[in-house]
């Protein structure tokens, strides 16, 4: 594998947009944001996704919510 291997790259690109469409706004820093901070590699996105996932799972571990009630298994 390359350091900026394409497919490594548009691989990354699917989960930054997908972090971006289901996640809570705010855990994902910019793009532009990163590079400018880190650098244009490959590594310095898989970490700014890491730790959005990270913030997300604990934002959603600790905000209390509403269940919805469970559907019946009667037909």
């Amino acid at each position: 594998m390359t350091k900026n291997d394409p497919d490594c790259r548009a691989a990354l690109q699917l989960i930054r947009a997908t972090i971006e469409e289901h996640c809570p706004p705010g855990v994902l820093p910019s793009e532009d944001f990163t590079y400018g901070r880190d650098g244009p590699s490959l590594l310095s996105e898989a970490e700014a996704l890491s730790a959005a996932i990270v913030a997300t799972v604990k934002r959603l571990s600790f905000e209390p919510r509403e269940m919805p009630p469970a559907p019946s298994i009667k037909a």
